[in-house]
């Protein structure tokens, strides 16, 4: 059982993927940087009602997520370490090229999956793990604009699951998750709203 991440001050956490990208949905993707097929403007004005006025707000530097933070808050903070999982040899290939024992791993472990030439779901974890833990303190509500992988990770953390549930989290294009953080851990107060 993992550990629960705990904070003394409290913390309203609002995870949100971002708009639905300009590709075809039979393409692996992640790093590839994707441009928007539905308007960052238009998404921004459904979800800022639901957002505390002051909150920070953090971005992948993606375009796909960058431009629907910035959309949110024009001090929106782009944030390297948010960015998505790369596929490597993957990267905008159909799904149906790709071997079924590749996938294997992601479904049994996630944790230890990396494509061929790409990065490992681990490091990811990491990466986006160490981001938010730079951003969080000193905030009591913090805003991250970022991608399934990283968001996925986050949560399964922030929740205490393990990481081969993970994949059981699914984030919504453009729709937000609120986790209300403090001395009792992590709780889920909203999933893709």
């Amino acid at each position: 059982m993992t550990e629960l991440f705990r904070l003394d001050v409290p913390l309203d956490l609002f995870l949100i993927r971002h708009p639905r990208p300009a590709v075809d949905p039979s393409l692996c993707y992640g790093a590839s940087d994707l441009p928007l097929a539905e308007d960052a403007a238009t998404c921004a004005g459904r979800l800022a009602p639901l957002l505390p006025r002051d909150a920070r707000v953090i971005s992948s530097p993606m375009v796909r997520a960058r431009l629907l933070a910035e959309a949110l808050s024009t001090e929106a903070i782009i944030e390297p370490r948010l960015r998505e999982l790369d596929f490597g040899d993957w990267e905008m290939k159909p799904f149906s090229d790709i071997p079924p024992e590749g996938f294997d791993v992601w479904g049994r472990t996630l944790i230890d999956f990396r494509a061929p030439g790409g990065e490992l779901y681990a490091d990811m974890a990491a990466r986006v793990w160490a981001a938010f833990n730079a951003h969080r303190p000193n905030t009591a509500s913090l805003v991250i604009v970022a991608h399934n992988g990283p968001l996925r990770a986050l949560a399964g953390t922030l929740l205490g699951l393990p990481s081969n549930r993970w994949l059981n989290l699914e984030f919504d294009f453009a729709h937000l998750t609120h986790l209300a953080i403090g001395p009792l851990g992590a709780k889920l107060r909203a999933m893709n709203r």
